[in-house]
């Protein structure tokens, strides 16, 4: 039997991460009883175990859950967001499902950066959004505060705003109650086509891919043809069920305005691209639902395995990988340095580590990876355009006529005593303010255009540690500008060593050459001979650093006598030296290729 819609909420949780929306999520669903107690686990929404070991959600997830309200039963679909700038993509599509959300804000925290970007996407899609204020059992919570900062940063009235502990459950009823009473229904004609948006896909042994659908006209039946409008395939509905954190429930249909999860049978997360639109093959509709679009990597960087036969092992475990996270790109690529291995991209930084150690940790390898880059444009002298994204591919010099990088948009919340700090590690990183804004008289937020190459490396950890953890960062890609950039190449021994290279502005290519080539002297090993270790920009050397030779005593044997008799010994071991050098060979350890990332600017 079909609930009516006027019985169906969609809502989805915003929040920044560490406010509480995960231990939120488990409140909700422990209230609505969708687990019994028996089975119920902290964060039972985050299915990693990095998810849990972190804290935060990397992967979204929907629960259908059912609660009694007035003598009716009402059908609550909570569809979970990450809260992580790298994800916004997931969050877009996630809140176009929806009909409202909440809005948790950690009442001891206050408003911060990334919370203020996920309520513009959600007021774009004209969600009904309910402040609800977390954490009120922390003797630091400060409610009226953190109500005057929703006001005045995001102009939402917080007048009848909603505070809960969602680790105490202290008004969890509440809210629950709110949701069935403000959230609005959803709108869409049952009679109509089938069409339905795909939010989120993901891969099953035993199924295949999965997509989760919100259905926004006309029903989905087992057994029905459907047509994918993105690829123009038609496929057979083998199964459908309704989200559940524990065990999916099968289902024959799945209603207008109605959230499930839908089996085709295909066997790739490719074919079930996140923000398709899925109609009948019959009856399609005539226009798919707007937005969809692929997701498209940010950061890309060289990953290798320490051991080079286990090349094979890291591509089957990249494509296993890429069953779960379509947004993971990858090809295959060669290093002198570090052998055979994969250029990948990615959504961002803690996209890239997350990647890293899922592979490390799942499939057992040993990696090591390249500093982080972004995608250049390069115009050459004939006119034509090339894009590079791995720093040895770029042309040579007198081949370029000017390179473009591209730029985002940061905003940056802070306590006030924290500016001077964070001015002064923008205007190192070229950043171009574009406006300052005071939110309370405590707090401000910082809006500057940055390069992205300049955020890629560690700018993270430079912005928290400069702000005692206190700033919140949010960035969103905004095009490309020309830039006076250069290849700086990295020589042992005479020779490039091209996982080291990378692209920089021409006016700080000497000190990061200069504390480059520092902080190899102190890793590169001691060998027989004298090593160099040089910084270039072409053919100009423009740093350098050297590594006196081990030498074995020679003349410990000559006591007294004619000092010619040690001369002549030590001339020996200089022309065997000399021998040396030009067929030794310098191993680099592997701490070698991260001191690229951990040069500090």
């Amino acid at each position: 039997m079909n609930t009516p819609q006027t019985l169906i909420r969609n809502f989805s949780i915003i929040a920044h991460i560490d406010h509480g929306k995960s231990t939120l999520a488990d409140r909700l669903i422990q209230e609505c009883g969708a687990v019994s107690e028996r089975e119920m686990t902290a964060q039972i929404m985050d299915t990693m175990d990095i998810e849990k070991e972190r804290g935060i959600t990397i992967k979204a997830q929907s629960v259908r859950l059912t609660y009694p309200y007035k003598g009716q039963t009402y059908i609550l679909n909570l569809i979970d967001t990450p809260g992580h700038v790298d994800f916004s993509y997931e969050v877009s599509r996630s809140l176009s499902s929806c009909e409202g959300a909440l809005l948790v804000v950690d009442a001891s925290q206050g408003v911060e950066a990334q919370t203020i970007a996920n309520v513009y996407v959600a007021m774009e899609n004209d969600l009904e959004i309910l402040p609800v204020i977390n954490k009120i059992d922390l003797p630091a919570a400060d409610v009226a505060k953190v109500k005057e900062e929703i006001e005045s940063t995001i102009g939402l009235d917080c007048s009848s705003a909603l505070e809960v502990s969602a680790k105490t459950g202290i008004g969890i009823k509440e809210l629950i109650e709110r949701i069935i009473e403000s959230i609005p229904p959803p709108s869409g004609d049952e009679n109509a086509p089938t069409k339905a948006l795909i939010y989120d896909s993901w891969f099953d042994n035993y199924l295949g891919a999965l997509g989760l659908v919100r259905l926004k006209s006309g029903t989905l039946k087992v057994g029905q043809e459907v047509l994918m409008m993105s690829s123009g395939k038609k496929y057979e509905v083998l199964a459908l069920y309704y989200p559940n954190p524990l065990h999916r429930i099968s289902t024959q249909e799945i209603a207008c305005g109605e959230i499930g999860i839908i089996s085709l049978g295909l066997k790739s997360v490719t074919q079930m691209a996140v923000g398709d639109t899925i109609t009948d093959s019959k009856i399609p509709t005539d226009l798919p639902i707007d937005g969809f679009r692929p997701a498209k990597p940010f950061v890309f960087a060289g990953i290798y395995p320490i051991e080079t036969d286990k090349f094979e092992e890291l591509r089957d475990a990249l494509d296993k990988l890429k069953l779960n996270d379509s947004a993971l790109s990858f090809e295959p690529e060669t290093s002198i340095a570090l052998g055979f291995g994969f250029r990948v991209g990615f959504l961002g930084l803690l996209h890239m580590e997350v990647v890293k150690e899922r592979l490390e940790r799942e499939f057992g390898l040993s990696l090591i990876a390249t500093a982080p880059t972004v995608v250049y444009e390069v115009y050459l002298t004939d006119g034509s355009k090339v894009l590079v994204q791995n720093p040895a591919q770029l042309p040579e010099t007198q081949k370029i006529d000017y390179m473009q990088e591209p730029y985002v948009r940061a905003s940056i919340i802070t306590p006030s005593e924290y500016l001077g700090n964070i001015i002064t590690l923008l205007a190192n990183r070229r950043g171009v303010q574009e406006k300052m804004d005071y939110l309370t008289q405590t707090r401000v937020m910082l809006v500057y255009a940055l390069p992205s190459n300049e955020i890629v490396m560690d700018f993270y950890d430079k912005l928290k540690s400069c702000t005692k953890g206190y700033a919140s960062f949010d960035y969103e890609p905004i095009g490309y500008r020309t830039g006076d950039l250069v290849r700086l190449d990295i020589r042992v021994a005479g020779e490039v060593v091209d996982a080291l290279s990378i692209i920089v502005d021409r006016a700080k290519s000497y000190e990061k050459g200069r504390a480059l080539v520092e902080s190899m002297k102190e890793i590169v090993p001691r060998q027989l001979f004298e090593v160099a270790i040089q910084a270039s920009v072409g053919s100009k050397i423009i740093a350098r650093e050297t590594i006196k030779a081990m030498g074995k005593n020679v003349t410990a044997k000559c006591y007294g006598g004619d000092i010619t008799r040690k001369r002549k010994l030590l001339e020996k071991q200089k022309e065997g030296k000399k021998r040396l050098k030009a067929i030794g060979k310098v191993e680099l350890p592997q701490e070698a290729f991260l001191a690229v990332l951990k040069i500090d600017s």
